[in-house]
Formats: structure tokens, C-alpha cells, sequence
């Protein structure tokens, strides 16, 4: 595992730059997920304007105007939010997503940046400056408003992300809410999705842009920046992983090693403060019996079963011989589910690319979307390590819920979008 790029360019590339411990891997995923999409959208906005599909909307702007002292006040205090924590990562041991919302950071970074922010936008305005400042109107297109719509998602997924968590979670919750509330860790990918994507339909709304052909637009987007971000799930170990593997236990070198059921029964003995510690009881821990099939011995065997060793949450136990940090690793070998879903996802990305072209209809490719992407997480849940809805019949996950409902949307939006508006226009 690579709990820092640090640790990848080290074990890869043989180099030592300790200053590269400041970049975290699962955070450098997650920005490169937000890049990815945003470039996949402009692209697919692009093409459906030149097919004049989408439409450019005249607004005023006013040239010649200076800075107004709310411009620079704005900007000052996302300056000051952007060097308190970037100037603050230096030197920190803490995971990247708990060092984020924590208020830990440089108080003169964030002075530095803040007040260099101020000035650029009073410095390019007083150079634009007029002596009369004049309206002007100018059109602006759909993917000119990339930028908005992934700040927008960012937020607002982020948001959602964290209450759909507690919401799921509701006894950490009313144990400690606030801890619960600002926790960088426990984040719901179908909250982020829903809330956002209410969001960003509704700014669209507001700026006359065809939310059919921007979701679509957005569906492949979509699934690439899922399947990024599962790379860092992966990479970094940050305990999104799947059930035991009851198969694979860790052995005194810190290796796996096949076992029978017997000799994994008494790996939960021996480590019985771990598992308690996450599942309140050894008899609750979730596990199947899965040694690798003579059928798939072609593949690594870190294909079937992971222990996430030097894992970014520390979790597990100790490796030996590993001195400083992010030295454990997981007791029993578990199903790498996050490596599944950047496969899957990443196929669904193609197919998704491949059939844009051909599906005319507005709506019906963001339905796709919502099938492929309710189907994949459904079955992915059946091998993944989430809190069950006890009282439930069936005792389905938040997840296995909300994809259910994924797939149905998904379905009764095209036959929505083949009702009300076939579009026969070529692609």
C-alpha cells in the first residue's frame, strides 16, 4: 500500500523525495477523479453543442469595473482557507482526509495566500479598468460552465456524502455527533451522488441548459471519476475493503497464507481484540470461504484475497520488522472489492463512451447509467463490510437500498425519455 505518494515513488521508482509525504494518495486519487470528469463532460458538451443540441445563453456582464471590496474579501477568504491547509500539510502525520476537515494548518500560509489572492483580482480588474465601466452581452455555452458544475458537485457531494454516512450509521451518530458530522472518514458515495446531482440540475435549470443532455453528458464522467476514486481506495488502503476471505490469514512474516477453516477460527481467536473491535463480537464477523480455483491461477493472488499491508489507516496488526509509519496489516486476508469496482466501473466507462454516439434519445444514456451503476454496487455489497439494516426484512445495506432504487430510476427514466421527447437528430 501507498499511504503517500512518498511510499509509491520509493517502492517503484527506487527515489527517496520525502517531500512527497505531503501528498496523499487517497487525495491525489480523488483530484484526479474531480480533473478526469471535468474533461470527459466539456468533451461530451462540446460535441453535443456542435450538434446543436445545447444551446449558448446570452447574459450582461460589465467590463471596465474594479475590484469590489466583497470580490476581494471572497477571494481572501478562500486564499486563507487554500494556505492554511496547504501550507499545514507540511509536516503532517495525520491521515489526509482527517488532517482536511480538522482544524489543523498554517495560520500565515493562509495569511500569505489570502492576501496574494486579494491582489491578483485587484491588480487584472484595476488593468481592465474603465473610465466608465460598460454592460456588454456575450453567450455563454454549456461547457463553459464546467468549473461550476464541478465545484457545485464537489460540495454538495461531499455534504451528502456525509449525511447519508449518518444516516446509516445512526448509534455513532447520536454518540457523537459532532465527531460524526466533521470525521473526514465514513462518506457515502450514493449520498454525494443524489445531492449533487439535485443540485446541479437545478443550476442548470436556472441557466436554460437541457438537463437531459447534460446528464447524459455527465454519465460517463461520472463513472470514470467512480472508478478513479476507487483507485485510491485501493492504493492507499483505506479501509473500504470487502468481507474476510476466511481462506488467507496473515502469518508471522506478515505474508498470506492459505489455511483451512479451522486454522482461520483460531486467527479470530488469537486476534480477538481486532475483530471485536470492529464487529462488537467474533461470531459477527462476515467472512466466506474462498481459496483461488485451479480455473484462475493465472491471476495474482492478490486478485481473490489482500491484506492491505502499510494500509493509510493503520489498521491490523503489527508487520515485523516495519519501524515508524504505516507499519500493519490485516490479520485475515479480505476480498479487494475496491479493486472489482475499478475494473467494472472502468468497462462501464467504455461502454458507456461506445453507445453515446448511438442512443439519440435524451435521458436514456444517464438511465444506462444509473442501471450499470446500481447493478455493479448491488452485487459488489454482498462481499463488502457495511452496516446492515437489522430490523429490515432481508437486512439489506443502505447501499443495496439505494442501488435497488438506482436500477428502477434507471429503467423509468428511459421510458420516460422515449415517451415524452424522441430525438431522432443524427450524432
Amino acid at each position: 500500500m501507498y499511504p503517500n505518494l512518498y511510499y509509491a515513488f520509493r517502492d517503484l521508482f527506487g527515489i527517496e523525495w520525502p517531500w512527497l509525504k505531503v501528498v496523499q494518495t487517497f487525495g491525489f486519487f480523488v483530484a484526479l477523479a474531480f480533473l478526469a470528469a471535468a474533461y470527459v463532460l466539456t468533451s461530451e458538451l462540446r460535441r453535443r453543442e456542435k450538434l446543436g443540441l445545447l444551446q449558448p445563453v446570452e447574459e450582461t456582464i460589465t467590463e471596465g469595473k474594479p475590484a469590489s471590496v466583497g470580490e476581494m474579501v471572497m477571494r481572501a477568504i478562500i486564499g486563507f482557507i487554500i494556505g492554511f491547509k496547504i501550507f499545514g500539510l507540511f509536516g503532517q502525520t495525520a491521515d489526509f482526509r482527517d488532517y482536511l476537515l480538522s482544524a489543523d494548518g498554517s495560520f500565515i500560509g493562509g495569511i500569505i495566500v489570502a492576501a496574494a489572492m486579494a491582489y491578483q483580482i485587484y491588480y487584472e480588474k484595476k488593468k481592465k479598468a474603465l473610465p466608465t465601466p460598460k454592460q456588454v452581452k456575450v453567450m455563454v455555452w454549456p461547457h463553459q460552465r464546467v468549473p461550476d458544475f464541478t465545484i457545485q458537485a464537489a460540495v454538495a457531494g461531499l455534504i451528502g456524502a456525509k449525511i447519508f454516512h449518518n444516516l446509516e450509521n445512526l448509534d455513532e451518530f447520536a454518540a457523537d455527533p459532532w465527531g460524526s458530522l466533521f470525521s473526514a472518514s465514513g462518506l457515502t458515495f450514493y449520498g454525494g451522488l443524489i445531492l449533487a446531482a439535485y443540485v446541479i440540475i437545478r443550476y442548470a435549470s436556472k441557466k436554460q441548459i437541457n438537463w437531459k443532455h447534460l446528464v447524459d453528458s455527465a454519465a460517463p464522467a461520472l463513472m470514470l471519476a467512480y472508478a478513479i476514486g476507487r483507485m485510491g481506495c485501493q492504493f492507499s488502503g483505506d479501509g473500504d475493503w470487502g468481507i474476510n476471505n476466511s481462506a488467507y490469514v496473515t502469518n508471522a512474516a506478515g505474508k498470506l497464507e492459505q489455511v483451512s477453516l479451522a486454522q482461520y477460527q483460531e486467527t479470530l481467536q488469537r486476534e480477538s481484540d481486532f475483530f471485536v473491535r470492529h464487529f462488537h463480537s467474533i461470531e459477527n464477523v462476515p467472512h466466506k470461504y474462498y481459496p483461488k480455483p485451479e480455473s484462475l491461477s493465472w491471476l495474482p493472488d492478490w486478485f481473490v484475497v489482500y491484506n492491505y499491508p502499510h494500509n493509510v489507516v493503520n489498521d491490523g496488526v503489527k508487520l515485523p520488522g516495519c519501524e515508524g509509519e504505516y507499519c500493519n496489516a490485516l490479520p485475515v486476508g479480505v476480498f479487494p472489492t475496491p479493486l472489482y469496482e475499478i475494473i467494472v466501473c472502468g468497462a462501464f466507462f467504455l461502454v458507456l463512451m461506445g453507445i453515446r454516439r448511438k442512443v439519440t434519445t435524451p435521458g436514456v444514456i444517464f438511465g444506462i447509467y444509473l442501471i450499470l451503476n446500481g447493478v455493479e454496487r448491488f452485487f459488489v455489497e454482498k462481499i463488502r463490510v457495511n452496516t446492515k439494516y437489522e430490523n429490515w426484512p432481508f437486512q439489506p445495506t443502505q447501499a443495496e437500498l439505494i442501488s435497488t432504487l438506482l436500477v428502477i430510476g434507471g429503467a423509468v427514466l428511459i421510458w420516460y425519455a422515449y415517451k415524452s421527447k424522441p430525438n431522432t437528430n443524427p450524432s
